[in-house]
C-alpha cells in the first residue's frame, strides 16, 4: 500500500515539475520574442519624411534625449538599418554639433542610421560649407528641422576666450569670437576657468550661429518663415544628458 502511495506521489511530482518547466520555456521563448519584436530595424522612406511636421520633429528630438537621459534608448539593429538605408536616405532633420567626441549626436537625441544629418566642426559655428550643407539637407534632402547644439564645457569656446593662436586653430576660433564679444556683459569673471562664463558664451556663439543661418542663407529663411522647417538652437550638458534649448 504504501509502495503504491510513493508511485503516486513520485509521477505526482514528476508530472507537475514537467508542467512548471513546460511555462517556463514557454515564457521564456515569449519573452525572447517580444524582446525580437521591439528592436528597430526600420530606416526613414521618402513617404515617412513626407508625413512628417517641423514641429513633430522637434518634439521627438525632446523625447528621444528624455530616453537617452533615462537609459531607455530604443534598441536598434544597426547592421540590419545600413543595409537598409545603402540604397537612399531621407533624413527627418540635421544637426550642427561640435566636434566633441563627448557628444554622440544620434544617440543624444536616439535617432538611428539614415534619421539624421550630422555636421560638426569644432566650436558649432557657421561657415560657407555647412551652411550650404544645411541647404542640401533641408531643400534638396527635405529635411525638417535644423538644430544648432552648442554644449558645456566646450575647449573651442575657452580657446576662442583665451585668444589661443596655433596653427589653423586661430582662424577656426576667430568664428567663435563674435560669441566672446556678445558675452561682454556677463557680470562675473571672463575667463575660460570661470564655468558660468564659458557656458555663457556657448550659448551666445549658437544664438550667433542661428543668426547667421537666417541672415546668410535665403532659402533657410524662406522655408522657416513658410513654416517648411524649423531652426532650433540647443545646450547639452556632458555631466547628466540632458538638453536646454536656446531662446
Amino acid at each position: 500500500m504504501n509502495l503504491k502511495i510513493n508511485t503516486i506521489v513520485v509521477m505526482t511530482a514528476t508530472v507537475l515539475f514537467s508542467c512548471n518547466q513546460g511555462t517556463k520555456t514557454e515564457t521564456t521563448t515569449s519573452t525572447k520574442t517580444e524582446e525580437a519584436k521591439q528592436v528597430i530595424t526600420h530606416v526613414m522612406t521618402k513617404e515617412d519624411q513626407a508625413k512628417l511636421t517641423p514641429d513633430a520633429v522637434f518634439q521627438e528630438f525632446i523625447e528621444g534625449n528624455k530616453r537617452f537621459q533615462s537609459g531607455k534608448s530604443i534598441p536598434r539593429d544597426l547592421s540590419e538599418q545600413a543595409r537598409k538605408s545603402a540604397v537612399g536616405q531621407f533624413p527627418k532633420a540635421v544637426v550642427l554639433s561640435c566636434l566633441d567626441s563627448r557628444v554622440p549626436v544620434e544617440d543624444v537625441f536616439d535617432q538611428g542610421l539614415g534619421d539624421i544629418f550630422v555636421g560638426r566642426v569644432a566650436g558649432n559655428f557657421i561657415n560657407e560649407d555647412l551652411l550650404g550643407s544645411l541647404e542640401f539637407a533641408c531643400k534638396v534632402a527635405g529635411a525638417k528641422l535644423v538644430l544648432v547644439m552648442g554644449h558645456q564645457h566646450c575647449g573651442a569656446v575657452k580657446g576662442a576666450i583665451d585668444d589661443v593662436k596655433l596653427g589653423n586653430i586661430t582662424a577656426m576660433l576667430a568664428k567663435i569670437k563674435p560669441a566672446v564679444n556678445m558675452s561682454q556683459d556677463f557680470p562675473g569673471e571672463k575667463t575660460s576657468s570661470n564655468e558660468l562664463f564659458v557656458r555663457h558664451v556657448s550659448e551666445n556663439n549658437v544664438k550667433y550661429a542661428l543668426q547667421q543661418i537666417r541672415a546668410k542663407s535665403p532659402i533657410l529663411k524662406e522655408m522657416e518663415d513658410k513654416g517648411e522647417i524649423k531652426i532650433v538652437g540647443a545646450f547639452y550638458r556632458l555631466t547628466d544628458g540632458t538638453l536646454e534649448f536656446v531662446k
